[in-house]
């Protein structure tokens, strides 16, 4: 007995003795770049040297490790290593045992399995990680002389009219250059600027997270383009082109370009009267993604106009009579500590024209209501812009300021006839404001994350409308003639916006909890005016005059849970809203308090149901609130037949919106498609009341309830065919809404739908022969039960080019386009439109001679058909005709 009591003794001791050799470990997790765990990654414990692992192990399934240490394991020694193939190799320094170490890989940019296409004559696109990038040499033309050009032809990228650039049917959130942010999403100075010949690649980057204290912790669903150049980004870049041709017609484009590392700057002026749209390169592509960050989705719109007249369904250089200038000038200097000091300033300067007739219908129960309108009108804006931004982009923090000074002006005429009556119209508008925008975001040491938040914006936009003589002196001048009807207008804006939240980054789950304030100060004056033929004013009636003011505060409070598990990534944002609304006039007796709790609850979900494609549903409710454009009590001329005024409780609105897509994309075939249905319905507690006349139309907003629904499913793919060198694209969409209006008395509920079929193909027939072709088709029709059987319109464009390069110093281009357009019951409309271009190199001065012939049929009348609701309107615009335009082309 003694003897195994002794030897229990000794196999104890033996026990005790060897345990805290082995009682070391390190363990940890390994992830991705997006959160996915890493299965089946090595694990190894080097020496410093390198030259011996003294133990591994590998990650399971779930990305987690344990490893534990040899006996007498000097640990000042050590280094952990994680190797997995197809991901960055990643080390750490071994400091103190027991250790948790996690990892987080990116993927290896020496990945060759995505290289789709070995060949000279093939395109080639290659994937690394979130990264999708195509070699612009692949898909370029001799012929292409920006960026843009290329752009619009890569497969799996659309370009809408306007500019904006989708991936995959989802719109890009920025174009970077060579990872820069010098244009934020005004990115058509840079794809209508940049020249083709300098960029390598335009690389896709998913999943984009621009703070760097925020990758790999906090997810993001953007969707960004960065740039890459060639060495020729070494030297100034520009591209010049002037002209000049019949009928007297004149083309500038001056442009100077610095693509450096430290230094990018894109600097152009541009005039023209060839129609050319110089206002395009300054739309904000992303202008819902920047209200929705700064929270001022409420700013006051125009409250005034000269007509109702609707922009044809052409390109802006077929109808646009213009004389315009610009000068824009975008900078950005990188300094070594990581500060980034741009700016951003344009001055645009524009005088347009406009001649259109309209022929309008509104069908209702007992009565269809007419009026014809000819107007000939003149714009002339005046645009100042400037944005000074401070950044500094670290693993450690990040710091933004932006302060953008804005100065627009406008005064525009019009002669106008409706009904039988001539009228002149003055208006003249004056906004100007600045803002305001800080942001700091800095990870602590405990690996959490603080992120403050200040916007602050004025803004002030005077409004004045002159309508004579004697316009409608029944109604506002008790029958007697007089000289002018002055309307004025004005809604001064402060508004400002602050937080601050707290981030902690988990393993499965991140958290974000965040508090904020912001207020809205708004004051509404508007007065309606007669002016005398004896130069004598007087308020047009008792209720022409609004003094209305208005006060929001917001105090919110908000929790979110990011879950990025595997394939599955989950988002869930829970804000909760207190707001308080204040808003009176005197002189209608109106003093008015509302507070309520709002819960405005957000779901996103994606999940990764291949290497390449994924699903995502998304869910919101938005309770929203009316602005000061919706209460005020005194009437306000909106335009020349619109009277409008409220006599209703503020809007309240409850929005239900949910969505359902597919994304599918497989690189080795250069093959996109992806499908997205969305379902949207709005209730409100009040809808706008009408009486419609052959002359004038009045306006109330009454309080009823009411409520609208929309539902629209869209599918598109894209497919680059090797064999026929060419890119395929289709695309189908389906709208259905439905709304009710209070028109004449009656209420009328209104059924619309709309049908979108799209297919195109771009093909390189040789090396000096290519082609494309456009056809879209669209049909349109709305149905209102108590008014009218249904009323519809079809419309079907078509779009062709050749391309032709005999030689290297000649290139010829034909474009034509074709538009048809029938009103159920009408004889169809149709037009086509053709224009040409020659362009001859001369090699030893370096310089081309280019003719351009737009719209050589010299087509000068369009009429267009429109559908809204139970109103139909024919219209006709007079369009410039044949341009005849001779440019010389040199580089910098």
């Amino acid at each position: 007995m003694n003897h195994f009591i002794k030897l229990g003794g000794l196999l104890t001791a033996a026990i005790l003795f060897w345990l805290p050799a082995f009682a070391q470990e390190i363990k940890g997790m390994v992830t991705d770049s997006t959160g996915k765990a890493v299965a089946y990654a090595n694990i190894n414990l080097r020496n410093k040297t390198g030259d011996a692992i003294l133990v591994y192990t590998t990650t399971d399934t779930r990305g987690i490790y344990i490893l534990r240490l040899p006996a007498n394991t000097l640990q000042n020694d050590l280094y952990l290593e994680a190797r997995c193939i197809g991901y960055k190799t990643q080390t750490r320094v071994l400091n103190n045992l027991p250790a948790e170490i996690d990892f987080t890989l990116g993927v290896s940019y020496n990945q060759l399995d995505a290289v789709i296409v070995r060949g000279s004559h093939r395109p080639t696109l290659r994937t690394n990680g979130d990264t999708l990038s195509y070699k612009v040499a692949d898909f370029s033309s001799v012929q292409d002389r920006v960026i843009g050009d290329v752009i619009k032809r890569l497969p799996g990228i659309s370009v809408a009219a306007d500019g904006t650039i989708s991936y995959n049917n989802k719109p890009v959130s920025g174009v970077y250059i060579s990872g820069d942010n010098l244009l934020d999403d005004k990115y058509s100075i840079a794809t209508n600027t940049i020249p083709n010949g300098v960029v390598d690649k335009v690389q896709v980057i998913e999943n984009h997270q621009p703070i760097k204290v925020l990758q790999n912790k906090i997810a993001s669903n953007d969707v960004a383009i960065n740039l890459t150049f060639t060495r020729a980004k070494l030297r100034p870049l520009g591209q010049e082109t002037v002209g000049a041709g019949l009928p007297g017609n004149y083309y500038a484009d001056f442009n100077a370009l610095l693509l450096k590392d430290q230094f990018k700057a894109i600097h152009y002026f541009k005039s023209n009267n060839t129609g050319g749209d110089l206002q395009q390169d300054l739309v904000s592509h992303n202008g819902a993604g920047y209200q929705k960050r700064t929270g001022n989705d409420d700013l006051p719109a125009a409250m005034l106009s000269l007509g109702s007249v609707n922009d044809p369904n052409l390109s802006r250089t077929r109808y646009l009579f213009n004389r315009a200038g610009i000068l824009n000038a975008n900078d950005l200097v990188n300094f070594k500590n990581g500060l980034q000091l741009r700016v951003n300033a344009y001055y645009l300067r524009d005088k347009q024209q406009q001649d259109y007739s309209l022929q309008t219908n509104i069908f209702l129960p007992a009565d269809t209501v007419r009026y014809t309108e000819i107007q000939h009108n003149q714009f002339n804006p005046t645009l100042l812009h400037a944005q000074f931004t401070l950044n500094v982009n670290t693993e450690k923090y990040y710091v933004n300021n932006a302060l953008t000074i804005d100065d627009n002006r406008s005064v525009n005429y019009s002669d106008l006839h409706t009904n039988g009556s001539l009228l002149n119209q003055v208006l003249k508008n004056h906004s100007s404001g600045f803002s305001n925008e800080f942001n700091l975001v800095r990870s602590v040491q405990s690996k959490n994350i603080i992120e403050a938040y200040s916007y602050t914006s004025h803004l002030d936009k005077p409004e004045t409308r002159t309508i004579g003589p004697g316009y409608n002196a029944t109604i506002f001048n008790n029958g007697i003639p007089y000289a002018q009807l002055v309307q004025d207008v004005n809604v001064p804006t402060w508004y400002t916006n602050s937080y601050i939240s707290f981030k902690i980054p988990g393993k499965i789950l991140t958290q974000s909890f965040k508090s904020g304030f912001s207020m809205q100060s708004q004051t509404l004056t508007a007065a309606l005016s007669v002016l005398q033929s004896g130069n004598g004013s007087n308020p047009a009636f008792d209720s022409a005059v609004n003094h209305l003011a208005w006060n929001k505060k917001k105090l919110y409070a908000e929790a979110a849970y990011d879950i990025p598990v595997g394939k599955f990534r989950a988002s869930l944002s829970l804000p909760f809203t207190f707001q308080q609304l204040n808003y009176s006039d005197t002189g209608y007796a109106l003093k008015k308090e509302l507070a309520r709790l709002y819960f405005n609850p957000e779901l996103n979900i994606k999940y990764q149901t291949g290497i390449e494609n994924f699903v995502t549903l998304q869910y919101s409710y938005l309770n929203g609130t009316g602005g000061i454009s919706a209460i005020y009590q005194g009437y306000i001329l909106k335009d020349y037949r619109t009277l409008y005024a409220n006599n209703a409780d503020l809007t309240l609105q409850q929005n239900h919106r949910a969505g359902l897509g597919f994304s599918y994309r497989k690189s080795l075939t250069l093959f996109f498609f992806n499908i997205n249905a969305t379902y949207q319905h709005t209730r409100a507690n009040n809808i706008a009341w009408g009486v419609i006349s052959n002359n004038f139309q009045q306006r109330v907003v009454l309080p009823f309830p009411n409520s609208t629904s929309s539902f629209a499913a869209t599918g598109s793919t894209s497919k680059y065919s090797f064999a026929w060198r060419t890119s395929f694209t289709a695309m189908v969409q389906w709208q259905d809404s439905r709304s009710v209006q209070f028109q004449n008395g009656a209420l009328l509920p209104f059924h619309t739908t709309a049908e979108t079929l799209m297919f195109s193909a771009e093909t390189k027939l040789s090396r000096r022969l290519s082609a494309s072709y456009r056809i879209t088709g669209t049909q349109t029709s709305s149905h209102s039960p108590a008014a009218v059987s249904t009323v519809r319109i079809d419309q079907l464009l078509q779009q062709a080019a050749i391309y032709f390069n005999p030689s290297a110093s000649l290139q010829f281009k034909l474009t034509g386009e074709h538009y048809f357009t029938k009103r159920q019951g009408n004889a169809g409309l149709k037009y086509f439109f053709a224009d040409m271009s020659v362009k001859y190199r001369i090699k030893k001065r370096g310089i081309d001679l280019q003719l351009d012939a737009a719209n050589f049929l010299n087509v000068k009348t369009y009429n267009a058909f429109y559908l809204s609701a139970n109103t139909f309107t024919a219209s006709s615009y007079t369009l410039p005709g044949r341009i005849i335009l001779v440019k010389l082309l040199f580089n910098l």
